[in-house]
């Protein structure tokens, strides 16, 4: 029997290929309408180009059902990109303000560009009523630039772009763009439309990009990481494909903290699939050559403020880690936020976070065979318990799951190596076991009891629709001294801290006192807007040492 000839580009494209290029086609609508509604009201020109785009998205619906050919589908996939990044670039000249983060990028490109030091310097002027603060235990914010230095390296040259954030957001959708436009090149042909999608696509990615996130710069890096990563070092040789990759790793850890999450998982997994072809110490010995090469693009990047700013350096780049940052996300965090009155032991959920890191690598290199195409989205499993459980720590990579899907399956890891550790049976229980340290900690942080009972006796009103005192009784139930620091929330999130007028600053245990708090003098001018009847007001107060909240809710008496 003679084998099946191999397709051409003149032949007819599978009805999947044209399903996906539809899809890309589709994702495009989402969020483009009130760009557009912003742009005919202050940049017509803009809301031109945004019109001519949703022409070639209709015109490309039409083609995609009806051309013939592989070509000229894989040519519609390349339009479909092209007016995805209009698009992007749309959005971008409309709604370019950024985030808290945009902000601290830029500032700390400024004083990179005038010669200063960048970091462990506080720039409160920054944050005004539009840019978002981020709350510590200890009662103060984070005022301070917290990532490793890539994102201003990149954003000083762009300076002179614009005022505000614009640099520093001109450099995330840049390279959300340049991730988006490596990621369709290095995917097979019929594959491409699911790039388009989901850098692109669907409106998410673009938002995080404008907001100026340095993550979106660290994931364009690891676009040429991830994709076919299992056969990075093939046959012993890195090569000049190998080296370009190492160095893309290090740059990536050079421009935030979260690809220093998936390293792990990508060394131990190319390892594994090395000694399954090579045997061990060649194995070895070529990942310890990528992580050389990595390491020393990472200290490349970091030199400059290694030799002029050790300790402050340092500190910076462990900031996310070490800060302290007040409870925030979608995790199990939402337990003591929201479902219970806080806890007592707010650190076991950084412990619980660490501990599954490191029970998923240990379960990753168990079943390595089976578990090989998620290397990139394990990790991220991690940051479920973690104090800080924001979505956006897994939506912003979620096209490195793309990539391994297509380019990384499991047949790559049929033939990697594995510890021998008897039958089946037994590695299931030894996974089982890595994974309830996590559990435990995890169950001690969200069972914990608030420290603090608190009573609200009265609340003061400067006008009908504004606070501007707050009376409490609070006792402390433990058996430690606690300093508590309160703020009022609404909803989700947090906000600014309350001043304490009367009260001890540090309550002993088992003792009880009385509080008068005022509300933050900016930026509301002394005075607290008071939530409409319906919404949930909950005074909190969270201590440092040891890391715990305690919740109480607050009636809102009738104006």
């Amino acid at each position: 029997m003679s084998a099946a000839p191999e397709p051409t580009a003149s032949d007819p494209p599978a009805q999947w290929h044209r399903v996906l290029t539809l899809l890309a086609d589709i994702s495009l609508f989402i969020g483009t309408r009130a760009v557009w509604t912003q742009a005919a009201s202050h940049r017509p020109a803009v809301a031109a180009v945004i019109s001519v785009c949703y022409a070639s998205i209709l015109i490309c619906g039409v083609l995609t059902l009806t051309v013939r050919s592989r070509r000229s589908l894989a040519r519609l996939d390349l339009l479909i990109l092209l007016t995805a990044v209009t698009l992007t670039l749309c959005a971008w000249v409309l709604l370019h303000q950024g985030s808290d983060e945009a902000q601290l990028t830029t500032q700390a490109a400024k004083e990179l560009a005038a010669g200063h030091p960048m970091y462990g310097r506080p720039w409160p002027w920054l944050f005004g009523r539009t840019v978002a603060l981020t709350p510590t235990v200890t009662g103060t914010y984070d005022l301070t630039y917290g990532y490793p230095p890539l994102a201003p390296l990149l954003t000083a040259p762009l300076l002179g772009l614009g005022h505000g954030a614009a640099p520093a957001t001109a450099v995330s959708t840049a390279a959300l763009i340049a991730g988006a436009i490596a990621l369709w090149r290095m995917l097979p042909t019929p594959w491409r439309p699911a790039a388009t999608m989901v850098f692109l696509g669907f409106g998410i990615l673009p938002q995080y990009a404008r907001l100026g996130y340095p993550a979106i710069v660290g994931l364009a890096l690891l676009v040429p990481v991830v994709v076919a990563w299992p056969r990075i070092g093939q046959g012993g040789r890195l090569g000049a494909s190998g080296v370009a990759r190492a160095a893309c790793l290090g740059a990536a850890c050079a421009a935030q903290q979260l690809p220093w999450f998936l390293a792990p998982f990508l060394l131990v997994g190319l390892y594994a699939v090395r000694r399954g072809e090579l045997g061990p110490r060649p194995a070895a010995l070529l990942v310890l050559r990528f992580t050389g090469i990595a390491a020393t693009a990472w200290l490349l990047l970091n030199t400059y403020f290694i030799v002029s700013e050790p300790a402050a350096w340092l500190d910076g780049i462990a900031l996310p880690l070490t800060q302290g940052a007040v409870l925030h996300g979608q995790g199990l965090v939402d337990v003591s936020l929201y479902l219970t009155n806080g806890s007592d032991r707010l650190d076991w959920y950084s412990h619980a976070s660490l501990l599954l890191a490191a029970g998923l690598l240990a379960v990753f290199v168990l079943f390595i065979r089976r578990l090989g195409p998620t290397a990139t989205v394990l990790p991220w499993c991690a940051f479920f318990l973690a104090t800080r459980s924001q979505d956006g720590y897994y939506l912003m990579m979620t096209p490195l799951w793309l990539a391994s899907a297509i380019t990384a399956p499991t047949s790559e890891f049929t033939q990697a190596w594995q510890p021998r550790l008897g039958t089946h049976r037994t590695r299931i229980t030894i996974a089982t076991l890595a994974l309830v340290p996590a559990l435990l900690a995890a169950t001690l942080a969200a069972t914990g009891e608030p420290p603090l009972r608190m009573q609200v006796t009265t609340l003061h009103r400067a006008r009908p629709v504004a606070a501007s005192r707050l009376h409490l009784e609070v006792t402390n139930t433990s058996g430690t001294a606690l300093k508590p620091h309160f703020m009022l929330t609404t909803g989700q999130g947090m906000s600014r801290y309350w001043r304490i007028v009367r009260g001890p600053t540090t309550l002993p245990p088992h003792t009880t006192a009385s509080y008068d708090l005022g509300p933050p003098s900016t930026p509301y001018g002394g005075r607290y807007v008071i939530p409409r009847p319906g919404r949930h007001l909950r005074l909190r107060a969270f201590t440092a040492d040891p890391q715990t909240l305690s919740t109480t809710y607050v009636s809102l008496p009738p104006s």
